[in-house]
């Protein structure tokens, strides 16, 4: 397993294809852009190596019996989801944020794991073995894989194959005997900069006239053809600046436009070509481990904000017990989500491939809280802090060290506590709650009303009717339509 230092190195041997702010990154590690990025995942590969740590963060790889990265595994059992979800609540106490460079390759790379057994069953093909294979030799060098799934959709009343421009979602234009060209782009893409792998799904359910457009396949991060252009974030021309206006040189996450412009990828790490009856299984194996996960990966951010607003609290010098409630609902916001997830990943069931699927009610009915409580937890950290964390209304660091009137600022900043102690904690609760911190951390892994669609679908609201009509007494008449059913009471007999 890889230590920090030889996971950034990995990533200064990639060709040089990131740009931020019109101009080329030349080094992701230590260029200020993306290098907050890289810290956060290259404190992983530490953790990984750490005694303390490493129980929770890697395991025994099923395919070569060797210790590995959790990151790089199969989840096979409720166990391993268990373990996932401490290991994101850990890791975000750990940066202060998502490192969507890692776990959204996880979740693909299992989502396909199913879905690729699926089709050589079906079909005949061998997309199974590539990927077991690629997987081994992931293992053995412990990259970091990001994973991208959303296109960036065109007309969004129009499929793949109608739309003005064929490029509006990821496509194949060529198909060879020792792989296939590709050509379109891939959008938001969390921690591409830090990556030193894609891994490709398909990013919706597609039909046979779509069969183009249903492709999955890993990619090095530097393939020739592929241009990552970074996107804007809040605060983020703070990153270019020095001192504490930027609260943590932990982590930040980044997400980015992936471009590909006829790409080659190799026939071997091709994991679906063509097979658009496949796609929604692609996409719902993804969306059950993640949905389920990032329940911890939010109550990991909040605990993080329970401890900022309690650390500016008491520099403003109130007591505990002003906020105590506050601080209370925020930390049963935390525990919600990461219980709920936890109840997905034990509901769930294994699938004939071995891996382990979530159970999708609970695994959607925690993307729409994910959506909802954060946002609860975030306004409650801000009126504890107050306004110079809810607005950030405090000079800047270089105005904080003023050798002219720096002394003022110092001055009418102190409370209970030092000036600089309570601008620290003021900046990292509006880091968390208005700024950088806040990317990938709320509406990551899709929509709350795409959640609603899935929690409709396997609610069972007809067989709910049923009972309601059963401890009613209402006998069954006539023909469902439309969800309107006729029905007769029935008079019950002494």
């Amino acid at each position: 397993m890889k230590t920090k230092e030889e996971y950034k190195e990995s990533l200064r041997g990639l060709r040089a294809n990131v740009y931020k702010f019109g101009e080329l990154i030349e080094d992701v590690t230590t260029h200020p852009a993306t290098r907050r990025t890289v810290e956060g995942h290259g404190r992983i590969y530490e953790a990984s190596l750490d005694r303390e740590y490493a129980e929770m963060m890697t395991t025994t790889s099923h395919l070569t019996g060797e210790r590995i990265s959790r990151y790089l595994s199969i989840l096979r059992k409720p166990e391993d989801m268990f373990a996932n979800s401490r290991m994101k609540r850990f890791v975000f106490n750990l940066t202060g944020t998502c490192t969507g460079g890692r776990c959204v390759g996880w979740t693909g790379l299992n989502s396909m794991w199913a879905v690729t057994y699926d089709i050589d069953e079906k079909h005949g093909t061998d997309y199974h073995t590539r990927l077991m294979d690629w997987l081994r030799r992931a293992q053995s060098e412990d990259i970091a894989v990001c994973g991208a799934l959303t296109d960036p959709k065109g007309d969004r009343t129009l499929p793949p194959s109608k739309q003005a421009d064929p490029d509006m979602y990821l496509r194949v234009v060529e198909r060879r005997d020792d792989g296939i060209i590709v050509r379109g782009a891939k959008v938001m893409i969390a921690g591409a900069a830090a990556a030193n792998e894609i891994f490709v799904l398909p990013g919706s359910r597609y039909g046979a006239e779509d069969a183009d457009y249903a492709i999955s396949f890993v990619v090095p991060r530097d393939a020739e053809g592929l241009t990552i252009v970074e996107a804007r974030h809040p605060s983020d021309l703070r990153d270019l600046e020095k001192g504490f206006d930027v609260p943590s040189n932990a982590g930040g996450i980044t997400q980015g436009y992936l471009f590909f412009e006829d790409v080659f990828i190799p026939r071997e790490r091709v994991f679906m070509c063509g097979e658009c009856d496949f796609t929604l299984p692609a996409v719902m194996n993804f969306i059950m481990p993640y949905r389920s996960a990032i329940g911890a990966c939010v109550a990991g951010q909040g605990d993080v904000m329970v401890g900022a607003a309690m650390l500016v609290g008491r520099a403003n010098g109130l007591a505990d017990k002003v906020f105590r409630d506050k601080v209370v609902n925020m930390c049963i916001n935390n525990e919600v989500t990461f219980g709920l997830g936890i109840a997905a990943a034990a509901m769930g069931r294994q699938h004939s491939s071995g891996s382990w699927i979530c159970d999708p009610l609970l695994a959607n009915v925690n993307k729409v809280l994910v959506a909802k409580l954060p946002c609860d937890t975030r306004n409650i950290a801000q009126d504890i802090c107050g306004g110079i964390g809810e607005t950030g209304c405090m000079p800047s660091w270089r105005d904080f060290q003023s050798e002219e009137y720096g002394e003022l600022v110092r001055k009418y900043l102190k409370a209970a506590s030092d000036a600089e102690t309570r601008v620290r904690g003021a900046r990292l609760v509006e880091w968390l709650t208005v700024g950088a911190g806040i990317p990938g951390c709320h509406h990551g892994g899709g929509s709350p009303d795409g959640a609603k669609l899935v929690i409709w679908a396997n609610a069972g609201i007809d067989e709910k009717v049923a009972m309601a009509r059963r401890l009613a007494g209402i006998e069954m008449k006539g023909e469902d339509r439309g969800g309107k059913r006729e029905g007769t009471t029935t008079r019950r007999r002494a």
